[in-house]
């Protein structure tokens, strides 16, 4: 089996027990990687009616076929398990070197079960796992985490997942961080692997991943790469993402306020050419990606000073329109304490802006707020509020909960105005002015996720009415969500999906394929 090693290792860490599973080829072919088989090994792992952060949970990993190859945007992993939100089977992605490592250790998933007796970090080395104390590393921050582990082992090459305080304290949005930000982020995994009493998961492969055709895939590997350097992905490598921001106030479906409106007054001060200009550093990629679509910001002036993270989209409208701050310092700032303490941005800033919303309501006051006044706009309020969620301090213990369960203990009407679908959070798109999009979220098996459904593209490009639903959005939502589940199961990044065409080795399968 090339690029696959039919291994998938199992650790207890109750009683501090492995054993290796062997899987054929038959079953690889099924799960083929990535989400796919992250859910079947969490399905296969977890009993019937199983607590989210409790010890039956199974927190799985599972690499991307074409991790440690040469395949443009393909070192890639999933992560899943029950999650602690919505109470469904709860996936995320993230990709770089710690998916490569995943393989390279010999494996091609990692399933976590049990509940550690102490807080503790693991170590898989090779065909080795250790049980490592981590009172020591309690407290630190994600990427502290990360170099603290390396040096305890003594070697760049170990790559580390692992989470903040805000995974140690439950936060049920808490997520898990590797390689410097990349993060696996939705659906509340850092929660999970923190009710376990893990720290972090690191990681040393020395093995190589063995492939069919080294030379074939080297040549389409170029090909694809030179591609991906090309127009068909300019907007990701030039701004980033962010560079939505104004299209999103254009079309008027850029969150904000707490998605009571689809514009943004400040929409210029946040935007991706504004960020461009006055605050991005560099942009980097993520392991064998050519586009290098990730923004660093730094603040180097002013309130903020020293404020340094990589900024996307989706970050960025939930903790700035959405909270109705247009000061990009703030919004800087507010992303990277949340990519310091381990928590997803947008479940936080959608939790936020929830918040604000009851306060400008009066279903709030300033007092349950232990005196801070979380106006529209006030990015000093946002960077407090995202620590005090982290600590679980004052309100934050609260909002820690996700805004589902916060609006439901609330009440007093504060339902109505929860955005979220199934308890995750809502996404960067204002679904009033995306029809066909806002059925893509609402069947959404995660809930509400613009890389799970890819359906906002029809309303956005103009192929059907987008103010208007039909019965003939349901089978392109359906497409758009199945096309998503291909690069989900491969895994690859999408934002290499539109180059495949313009490769000179690309193949148009036959209209007896198509239909297979």
């Amino acid at each position: 089996m090339y690029s696959y090693t039919g291994k998938i290792l199992h650790i207890d860490v109750t009683n501090r027990k492995t054993h290796v599973q062997q899987v054929n080829e038959d079953f690889l072919k099924k799960y083929i990687g990535g989400v796919s088989l992250a859910t079947r090994l969490v399905y296969d792992n977890m009993p019937k009616g199983a607590d989210p952060l409790g010890p039956d949970n199974a927190l799985c990993f599972a690499a991307s076929t074409f991790a440690g190859t040469l395949v443009p945007v393909g070192t890639k992993h999933a992560v899943a398990a029950k999650s602690p939100l919505t109470g469904c089977i709860g996936d995320c992605l993230a990709s770089s070197y710690f998916s490569a490592a995943i393989k390279r250790a010999g494996y091609d998933g990692i399933v976590i079960t049990g509940k550690a007796e102490k807080p503790i970090w693991i170590f898989i080395d090779d065909d080795a796992v250790y049980f490592n104390d981590a009172s020591d590393l309690l407290g630190l921050e994600t990427f502290p985490t990360e170099e603290a582990i390396r040096a305890k082992v003594g070697d760049e090459r170990v790559r580390a997942t692992t989470i903040g305080p805000a995974g140690e304290r439950l936060v049920r949005f808490a997520n898990l961080t590797n390689d410097r930000g990349r993060q696996a982020g939705r659906t509340g995994m850092g929660a999970v692997m923190g009710s376990k009493l893990i720290k972090a998961v690191a990681i040393r492969g020395t093995n190589s991943v063995k492939v069919a055709d080294p030379e074939k895939l080297c040549e389409m590997a170029r090909q694809l790469g030179e591609v991906a350097q090309g127009t068909k992905t300019e907007k990701y490598r030039i701004l980033g993402t962010p560079s939505n921001v104004l299209n999103m106030n254009r079309l008027g479906i850029l969150p904000t306020r707490n998605y009571q409106e689809g514009q943004f007054e400040g929409a210029e001060k946040i935007s991706g050419e504004y960020m461009h200009e006055h605050y991005t550093e560099k942009a980097v990629a993520c392991a064998g990606c050519p586009i290098a679509c990730e923004q660093i910001t730094h603040v180097k002036e002013g309130d903020y000073t020293g404020a340094r993270t990589s900024i996307d989209y989706e970050s960025l409208f939930a903790l700035s329109s959405n909270c109705g701050v247009d000061y990009m310092p703030g919004a800087i700032a507010a992303i990277e304490r949340c990519d310091a303490y381990g928590m997803d941005t947008m479940s936080t800033g959608v939790t936020i802006s929830w918040a604000m919303e009851c306060f400008q309501r009066g279903i709030l006051t300033k007092e349950d707020f232990g005196g801070l006044e979380p106006t529209w706009g006030s990015h000093k309020a946002v960077v407090a509020l995202v620590k005090q969620i982290a600590y679980r301090e004052g309100i934050g213990d609260l909002l820690a909960e996700g805004v589902k369960r916060a609006a439901a203990k609330v009440g007093e009407g504060s339902e109505h105005f929860a955005m979220h679908v199934k308890g995750l959070e809502a996404c960067g798109y204002d679904a009033r002015g995306v029809q066909t999009f806002a059925l893509g979220c609402a069947v959404g098996t995660r809930g509400p996720c613009h890389n799970r459904s890819l359906a906002y593209e029809a309303d956005i490009k103009g192929e059907v009415d987008r103010f208007k639903a039909g019965p003939d959005r349901g089978p392109i939502a359906k497409a758009a969500e199945e096309f998503a589940a291909v690069f989900d199961t491969v895994m690859l990044c999408k934002f290499i999906r539109a180059c495949f065409k313009d490769c000179l080795l690309y193949t148009s399968p036959s209209p007896r394929d198509r239909t297979r």
